[in-house]
């Protein structure tokens, strides 16, 4: 499927390579990581606009569930296979390009509906264009980062997701206390038009097999393929169920957190902006990071420290989030948000680098969209649902503390990840092993 090609050093090394030189390479990383940013605040923004949107049409916390959740997640997490699979085949960057521009003025389109279900409409559309960005985005950052530098990277790349929810919420959050949710919106998706301007015309697509010394075949594996080749590594299954159950309690607690704050603390929108966009983006942002940086710096010590990172910084946090929803004094209960909110993402970095190490490189942006297909559907499409149910279930007996104890129920996902990426670490050497012998026979 790939062999080694003497026209490239290994590890991607030298100042200038097929046209990547050192200075691109990293303002490659920082392009896609604007796309990513911009892709979360288009995400993302709902979750500070679901009481004004419930306020106006009259809706239960089960349906915002479901417009925050599985109208978004089915589409998103579905078309991303076929979609990385053309990544796998075709320019990337143009893929990039059209469904970013798709999602941006679908991200419009929602601040100009006039009833709940256009609304559901517009968020399809939204998620039908994120389907397109982060795939591609992982394969080109894998092409021009070595492994041992590809957490780190990622890692940065996927800081981009809290950047982006810390705009939405901060920006989305004081917009529509000045304006109106549906301006908050309009805000949210024009940036995304230039942006993808930007990346039609700068961005450079690396050769594929760029910093890892190799040449990838002409021909792209079909889905099955890939597929059955991650299904057959045990490390695989458990890193995608680790990653999907921190995002099941990750996603539940970032859509109904600031509807949280509304009814328990009395938080107007603009207050509930401005501390979440510190406590996830500021935060966050520093615990996604320093997840792939550590990954990177523990693994030379031994592969599965990549798993061990976000096993430990989840299991650690675990207790601050029963602070969090349980402390009746609302600064305490900020304060305790700060390092739940730091481990939110740690996962990224790790379970992305790893994905792309555990499949030869035509099959690296379908294998990266496999691996969200399985996050979504569970972490996306389940986790603010799932919350939304129980809180609507529990809301007879509790009333405005029903979304108090949903949130915390959900938050179990993160010891049941904690566990699925021990067990990962335990195969995950060898799985590498087998993939890098069989680039050297192929």
């Amino acid at each position: 499927m790939q062999k080694e090609n003497p026209a490239l050093p290994a590890g991607g090394g030298g100042v200038s390579l097929f046209g990547v030189r050192l200075a691109h390479r990293h303002y490659a990383l920082a392009l896609l990581t604007f796309v990513y940013v911009v892709n979360y605040l288009d995400r993302q923004i709902l979750s500070i606009l679901l009481q004004p949107i419930k306020e106006e049409f009259g809706v239960s916390d089960t349906a915002l569930g479901f417009l925050s959740g599985i109208t978004f997640a089915v589409f998103y997490a579905t078309l991303g296979i076929p979609i990385a699979m053309l990544a796998d085949r075709f320019s990337r960057k143009k893929i990039i390009a059209v469904s970013l521009t798709l999602f941006s003025v679908m991200t419009v389109a929602c601040g100009m509906v006039v009833q709940f279900w256009q609304l559901v409409l517009a968020r399809i559309g939204v998620g039908i264009g994120e389907a397109g960005t982060s795939p591609p985005s992982h394969s080109i950052i894998a092409d021009l980062y070595p492994p041992e530098k590809r957490a780190t990277a990622l890692a940065i790349f996927s800081a981009g997701l809290n950047v982006g929810i810390m705009i939405g919420f901060f920006g989305g959050g004081l917009v529509n206390e000045l304006y109106g949710w549906r301006v908050a919106f309009l805000c949210a998706g024009l940036p995304g038009l230039f942006l993808a301007f930007a990346v039609l015309v700068t961005l450079k697509e690396p050769q594929r097999g760029h910093s890892e010394g190799l040449a990838a075949s002409s021909d792209a594996p079909r889905f099955f393929e890939v597929a059955r080749t991650l299904w057959q590594q045990r490390s695989f299954r458990h890193i995608a169920f680790g990653a999907a159950m921190n995002a099941f309690a990750g996603y539940g607690a970032v859509t109904f957190t600031p509807a949280f704050l509304y009814r328990s603390h009395g938080l107007s929108t603009a207050e509930i902006g401005t501390a979440l966009a510190l406590i996830y983006g500021v935060a966050g942002g520093a615990g996604t990071f320093l997840a792939g940086y550590f990954a990177d710096r523990f693994s030379r010590g031994g592969v599965q420290w990549n798993m061990y990172v976000p096993a430990i910084a989840i299991l650690a946090v675990v207790p601050f989030g029963f602070v969090f929803y349980l402390h009746p004094n609302m600064i305490v209960a900020l304060c305790a948000a700060v390092l739940p909110s730091m481990a939110g993402a740690v996962y990224l970095g790790p379970c992305l680098s790893m994905t792309q190490g555990l499949v030869p490189l035509r099959m690296r942006a379908t294998a990266a969209a496999v691996l969200l297909f399985v996050i979504n559907i569970i972490g996306l499409g389940l986790g603010p649902q799932t919350v939304g149910l129980v809180s609507d279930l529990l809301n007879p007996s509790l009333g405005q503390d029903s979304l108090r104890w949903a949130l915390l129920i959900a938050g179990v996902g993160n010891i049941w990840s904690a566990l699925h990426f021990y067990l990962a670490s335990r195969t995950l050497k060898a799985d590498l092993a087998k993939v890098r012998n069989t680039v050297h026979r192929a």
